[in-house]
């Protein structure tokens, strides 16, 4: 049987990258997923494509045809582009309101998988000591401390194991980070992602030039 120790590390781990990848890749993912099953949707987002081809197609030659010197056939191609641009729209909207409820249970789902079940595994666990500390290696306080809330005294809790795998976790992912930054020489998180390191040493020897 799997231990519980190590259960809840790779679940924090889990959780880790869920987070780090972010709600909105996840979300993308599985609705390109989604619509490649032969589900409604999929046909939908099949006949959009068609359809977004044939308003663009009969765009074009509506441009192409002169309303004065040719009227009649630049007037039959302006109701056929105006038929398939309102298949297109209600297709679209459609579409939309079903990805707008669709991204609503990925994000129940995600949180019931992640959050949920993590408060779930504490709550069941709380009073089952995940291992034992040696008798006497702290003090009462310390140990009242790691045992919190419900575990046996000289015990550390599911809570206290769920803080340590977290706080492990974030470091060795920031080390990785740093490390791969410097390796690669472009910031590969947050708003500047993708563009190249900026590093302060050559500010301060341009300012001492300068000086």
């Amino acid at each position: 049987m799997i231990s519980l120790l190590v259960v809840i590390f790779g679940f924090q781990l889990l959780i880790h990258l869920v987070n780090t990848v972010g709600a909105s890749t996840i979300n993308e993912l599985l609705w390109r997923i989604y619509t490649k099953l032969p589900t409604l949707q999929s046909r939908q987002a099949a006949s959009n494509l068609s359809l977004r081809s044939e308003v663009v197609k009969l765009n074009r030659e509506m441009t192409n045809t002169s309303a004065q010197d040719d009227f009649a056939k630049w007037a039959k191609l302006r109701r056929q582009h105006d038929k398939k641009k309102d298949e297109y729209d209600k297709n679209a909207a459609n579409i939309q309101s079903f990805r707008t409820n669709f991204d609503r249970a990925v994000k129940l789902l995600r949180w019931l998988g992640t959050t949920g079940a993590r408060f779930l595994l504490q709550m069941y666990f709380a009073k089952q000591p995940l291992f034992w500390l040696p008798q006497g290696w702290v003090p009462y306080q310390v140990e009242w401390l790691l045992s919190f809330p419900k575990a046996p005294l000289g015990s550390i809790s599911v809570q206290l194991w769920w803080i340590a795998c977290t706080s492990v976790i974030a470091m060795v992912s920031e080390a990785v980070v740093a490390l791969w930054t410097l390796e690669t020489g472009k910031v590969v998180m947050g708003e500047n992602k993708g563009e190249p390191v900026k590093m302060g040493s050559s500010g301060s020897r341009e300012r001492k030039k300068e000086l």
